[in-house]
């Protein structure tokens, strides 16, 4: 989960590699897909609205447990 404030097509996020290589074997990591999906947007919100909007469904998706997500901050409630 993270906020794509560039509307770039080769933005993923800031991810921790570490952190997800604990989850895929060497023969894994040979042949993988990755998948973008926009859950929210808007075309007015400022960027401490869309700061605030992507605390808030960190915590609604629980992406910040990991054996969820790999989301480090902020910290579960």
């Amino acid at each position: 989960m993270g906020k794509d404030l560039t509307d770039s097509i080769n933005y993923f996020g800031s991810a921790s590699s570490d952190l997800i290589a604990q989850d895929f074997t060497r023969s894994e990591r040979k042949d993988f897909s990755i998948r973008k999906e926009i859950i929210w947007e808007s075309e007015t919100a400022t960027d401490s609205e869309v700061n605030k909007k992507e605390v808030e469904l960190i915590h609604e998706l629980k992406s910040n447990i990991s054996e969820i997500g790999y989301n480090q901050w902020p910290k579960p409630r």
